[in-house]
């Protein structure tokens, strides 16, 4: 499990550029499937047959995408101006190193240095446009030798467990989903499956409603990561989530209310199988279930997340137990539903 984790981490896929991330889980797929097929928007749909035929009844879903930053012009300089794709807090964003286009160009995340800064200035959090990327260009001409408008850009940042049983990674939301899915896919199931590994989550959840329309389930359990925010500055009240205390279980969040039944059904499965599982303290955030749970007739929803310190940074963290215990939870959740 923590391998494939750490794999999937280490690619590139920003939202509507998820092919590495796709192709990586194309080839463990395909050995294991019944059949593999890609959407129009990207979605991977991976379809598995169990021990009970039931069809499309049960759908599991993660996102591949991860946040990112998009070239949207270069200065006479050579310096990179960007956008970001998806939400990223510009506080993060100083000295970073990123990988820019099919190139993978490196660059630094530049800004004006803090001796050059009035005391007011330094009272604020710097707007995005005041950022830039530095790529070495000498001149706005260097710099389109070797980028282009419209380019993405990814963040850079080595793979690590430290500590108590942590994992510091980029994009752990929602790598660890994606692992957990492609390790189900591994194992013979109780009854037939249907992943759906979907794209540009981080923009508004828009590949989880292709993939739900065309597959139409009955239920569906979407595997995620969420903030954790447990941080010292912040007071209990606002704390959310805690890594290392178990897989946190979603009733509700800015996007969705989830089925009570099956939340109940995943309470009761940990409950009684020795899995530690928490609850969110603060209500924030979406996830694909708001999406998948409006389409068509409607869908019943459940969620399945791991606490993640520094979501959407370039360094998040994780427990490395929160995403195995995910995994047991959601083969536990798919033996339940094929029993009723």
């Amino acid at each position: 499990m923590i391998e494939t984790l750490k794999t999937l981490c280490a690619l590139s896929g920003v939202s509507s550029h998820e092919d590495q991330v796709r192709e990586y889980i194309r080839r463990r797929a395909e050995p294991c499937a019944d059949s593999v097929r890609m959407d129009a928007l990207g979605n991977l749909i991976v379809f598995k047959r169990g021990a009970k035929p039931t069809g499309n009844k049960l759908m599991l879903c993660a996102h591949m995408d991860e946040v990112g930053l998009i070239v949207k012009s270069v200065t006479d300089e050579g310096c990179l101006k960007f956008g970001c794709v998806g939400g990223i807090d510009r506080r993060v964003l100083l000295g970073k190193r990123v990988f820019v286009g099919e190139r993978a160009v490196p660059g630094v995340i530049g800004l004006k240095a803090i001796h050059l800064t009035s005391a007011e200035e330094r009272k604020k959090v710097p707007k995005l446009t005041s950022f830039y990327i530095d790529i070495g260009a000498g001149s706005r001409e260097e710099a389109l030798a070797q980028v282009e408008l419209g380019d993405i850009c990814v963040f850079a940042g080595d793979t690590v467990e430290f500590g108590d049983g942590m994992l510091k990674a980029k994009a752990i939301d929602d790598r660890v989903g994606c692992a957990v899915l492609v390790k189900l896919l591994e194992q013979d199931l109780p009854m037939d499956c249907t992943f759906a590994f979907t794209v540009q989550e981080e923009v508004g959840t828009r590949g989880a409603f292709g993939a739900a329309f065309s597959v139409s389930p009955e239920i569906a359990l979407v595997l995620e990561g969420t903030t954790a925010a447990d941080v010292p500055s912040l007071k209990p009240e606002r704390q959310v989530c805690w890594p290392g205390k178990g897989p946190v279980l979603s009733w509700m969040d800015g996007g969705t209310i989830y089925d009570r039944e099956l939340f109940e059904l995943l309470r009761e499965l940990a409950k009684h199988n020795g899995i530690l599982w928490q609850i969110k303290h603060y209500l924030s955030g979406g996830t694909d279930a708001r999406t998948i749970q409006r389409t068509k007739a409607g869908v019943r929803v459940a969620g399945i997340s791991a606490a993640v310190r520094y979501l959407h940074a370039p360094s998040s963290v994780c427990s490395i137990s929160d995403a195995e215990q995910m995994l047991a939870l959601a083969r536990l959740f798919i033996q339940a539903v094929a029993e009723r």
